[in-house]
């Protein structure tokens, strides 16, 4: 795993191990950043079920402002920190050992672009939907990576399902504020 481009371009990350761990590839990497490419420089990203914060990271090495990284894994928010201090960008990040529901719940700061990577089909992805939109801003951007047979809701309060793009067994779903569609 390398971060793709920018300040920290083709540095290595270190990942979870194990068999609960499934990193985002490359390729979907990619094509995430491409689709957000002109909405990442200056603003605020959240990396929610961060695993080795590969996601914020690479905002950051492009521009990003801000990136807070949320999981609830010791051994993740270790590896954050170390992938943080190695790209040399954990003077923009903040690294949460926390809960993603109890993390929504209380925040009051506002994000530009949230990823949300959680575990396959246990129903974490659609309760963190629920509270995601309180602490968005209205032009931001929600982007969901989920297996293709998972339901994702098709409005999230004034946001709404902009676009899906499928990568093999894997789907990227895009939601944005109903003004900005």
């Amino acid at each position: 795993m390398r971060v793709i481009t920018g300040s920290a371009k083709g540095r290595r990350l270190e990942t979870l191990l194990g068999d609960e761990v499934r990193p985002t590839t490359d390729k979907i990497k990619e094509a995430v950043f491409s689709i957000i490419q002109f909405q990442i420089q200056g603003r605020k990203f959240l990396d929610l079920f961060a695993g080795s914060g590969q996601m914020g990271i690479e905002a950051l090495s492009r521009g990003a402002s801000e990136a807070v990284f949320v999981d609830n894994r010791k051994q993740a928010v270790s590896i954050i920190k170390k992938n943080l201090n190695t790209t040399k960008l954990e003077d923009n990040a903040k690294v949460l050992n926390a809960d993603s529901i109890d993390f929504l719940s209380m925040q009051s700061d506002k994000f530009d672009i949230a990823f949300l990577d959680p575990p396959y089909n246990k129903g974490i992805l659609q309760k963190s939907l629920e509270l995601l939109p309180q602490i968005m801003k209205k032009s931001g951007v929600i982007i969901c990576e989920n297996p293709v047979d998972e339901q994702l809701p098709k409005e999230l309060e004034v946001f709404i399902l902009d676009r899906q793009y499928r990568y093999g067994k894997i789907k990227i779903t895009i939601y944005k504020h109903k003004e900005f569609i």
